[in-house]
């Protein structure tokens, strides 16, 4: 008998959507001061200089079926200005999604998502990058939520007001009362709650309390590489109890020990410098260029995140994995991942490794609808609660 043919990489992204939990294209426009209209994303923009890792045929050739766009401006200043960038931020995701409206297309939830992937174009999503952009009202949340947003990551690097950062100093060790109420009411408003960049307390705290499960839109695991930014054995395995998803990072310090302690060189050398340099950012940002060409980064490679993987297999379970590459929002390279044409050659060696075709869907992006789906049901019933109280 002849034994049954394997689908190729490509064709099972064309049977399910390959779904990215975290891109910053938008980050790149803004830090460049580039308008929307000076860069050409149905064109190769890697010839642009510095060039970009992303563009529409390369997302086709990545066979990317939805991509999450982080909203992201850095924590100061704070207060309405951030409110005001996170809206131009978004702003720029609608007039991207129409200006290449052939094939990009604007989904706000998991069946949108499986519609736009049928209908052979990307689908985008919004993914709010920090608590801080919220500037501390709920009501900002909920706008944000009608404008398209579908998860906010609860702090960036640095704490907000209520919530505690990995890497940050410990404020609040947890989440304070307010923190617990942003849990609720992304519970209520069907918003998927991301705690990539919290620290251990948040995360627990965040378990305990959401009521729909949670995602890490950007992470790996830390028992692979110790970092804050990881996640602990101890989380991965409440995780996979509450239904959630670790979608796998690809930032070169989140993968080995040797780039971990690279970077953490490399940002000490930047505040020194920033210090130095206070008036002066030009000659900083020089002195860090000469730094690093002075020290160069240890190698990460696709077989990394591959580790990565596995080991979130073995504790969470191969179903509570997904992809969430952080392109564009990186310093360095991941070699064998260096675009985002690139997925197939993951999933290939997952293949090699042993991974079924039925666990490459769930990765690739069922896992992520199945967390979806759970997060827009709990939402309903706590409408449906609402409703029957009269409020």
């Amino acid at each position: 008998m002849n034994a049954v043919r394997k689908p190729s990489i490509q064709g099972l992204f064309r049977e399910v959507p390959l779904i990215d939990g975290h891109n910053d294209l938008p980050w790149q426009y803004l830090n460049r001061k580039l308008p929307l209209e000076k860069v050409d994303l149905a064109a190769d923009t890697s010839k642009l200089a510095p060039p970009l890792l992303t563009d529409i045929p390369r997302l086709r050739a990545g066979g990317v079926g939805a991509q999450f766009w982080a909203v992201y401006l850095p924590p100061k200043p704070a207060g309405a200005a951030l409110v005001r960038g996170a809206l131009e931020q978004i702003d720029l995701v609608h007039r991207m999604v129409a200006r290449y409206w052939d094939s990009f297309e604007l989904a706000l939830g998991p069946d949108d998502i499986q519609a736009i992937h049928q209908r052979g174009k990307i689908g985008c999503l919004i993914g709010l990058e920090g608590g801080h952009l919220i500037d501390n009202s709920l009501a900002v949340l909920r706008m944000f939520n009608g404008l398209g947003a579908r998860y906010l990551t609860l702090t960036h690097v640095k704490n907000t007001d209520w919530a505690d950062a990995a890497g940050d100093e410990p404020k609040h060790h947890g989440l304070t009362p307010f923190g617990q109420e942003v849990i609720r009411e992304m519970n209520r408003l069907g918003m998927l709650v991301d705690l990539s960049h919290v620290t251990d307390d948040v995360m627990r705290s965040a378990l305990d309390i959401s009521k729909a499960p949670v995602i890490f839109s950007h992470s790996s695991a830390r028992a692979v590489c110790n970092h804050p930014r990881n996640v602990p054995d101890n989380i991965l395995k409440a995780v996979r109890a509450r239904g959630g998803i670790v979608m796998v990072c690809f930032l070169p310090g989140y993968l080995n020990d040797k780039a971990s302690a690279h970077m953490a060189a490399a940002m000490a050398e930047k505040d020194r410098l920033e210090k130095q340099f206070t008036d002066a950012p030009e000659r900083a940002a020089e002195g860090l260029k000469k730094w690093r060409r002075k020290h160069p980064a240890p190698a990460a490679t696709l077989k990394d995140v591959a580790n990565h993987i596995d080991h979130l297999r073995e504790v969470a379970g191969v179903e509570h994995i997904g992809i969430g590459s952080d392109f564009e929002g990186f310093f360095g390279e991941v070699q064998g991942l260096e675009d985002v044409t690139r997925y197939p050659a993951l999933f290939t060696e997952l293949r090699r490794r042993g991974y079924s075709d039925e666990d490459l869907r769930g990765i690739a992006g069922l896992n992520f609808l199945r967390v979806f789906r759970q997060v827009v049901r709990v939402a309903a019933a706590s409408g449906a609660k609402d409703s029957e109280r009269g409020s």
